[in-house]
């Protein structure tokens, strides 16, 4: 089978469109963390930020790998979600679910995949599938965190690291303002556990 006349062909669009969209929610989830000074779960999401965008041009490429000299249209019907709003607490806890989801997705797009005789691409949605899933604790445990108030303020003691001048200091609550350089709380870097173990929680 061409690759142009299988159903991969349109779950490779349907994939691209679903990162492209992320990438989108993500950066007005970002924003709105910067915005309200959050710096540094800002800076977690601008890594997410950058993987989406990674995986649509893994996606966008293997569509490019058909037969045709150039691609003028491929009609797909998908639905999406439109369910962020400007409160940042929510939108990681949303921003989880989408990620699942999408985990969803991929499982099947790759079983698909392999039916007709695309092994590559089934691995690709696999491996995508597997980082999605990491996503998803990443914006499951900040929204915990926020939700919890335990950003800042653990149940014995941490390092806390000002991003912005490398200050150091072991507590179980960190600063309101960084005692060497002056930075607010938001500038402190986040301890995410998805971020330590994420070797160990996504198949």
């Amino acid at each position: 089978m061409k690759l142009i006349d299988s159903q991969t062909y349109k779950n490779l669009a349907r994939a691209y469109a679903g990162e492209c969209q992320a990438k989108t929610r993500y950066e007005f989830i970002e924003y709105g963390a910067r915005y309200n000074g959050y710096k540094n779960i800002a800076d977690v999401i601008d890594e997410i930020v950058y993987q989406e965008f990674n995986h649509a041009r893994m996606f966008y490429t293997f569509i490019q790998k058909t037969e045709e000299k150039e691609i003028d249209n491929i009609d797909i019907t998908a639905g999406f979600p439109f369910r962020e709003k400007w409160d940042l607490q929510e939108n990681l806890r949303l921003a989880s679910l989408d990620e699942e989801n999408e985990e969803k997705i991929y499982d099947g797009f790759a079983k698909t995949a392999e039916e007709e005789g695309f092994p590559e691409i089934a691995k690709l949605f696999l491996d995508v599938k597997a980082v999605e899933c990491y996503h998803k604790q990443i914006f499951l445990e900040m929204y915990n965190q926020m939700k919890n108030k335990t950003l800042y303020k653990k149940d014995c003691p941490v390092t806390w690291v000002c991003a912005d001048c490398g200050y150091m200091a072991v507590s179980e609550e960190a600063w309101d303002e960084c005692p060497l350089c002056k930075a607010k709380q938001g500038s402190i870097k986040l301890i995410l556990e998805a971020k330590i173990i994420n070797n160990k929680i996504c198949k």
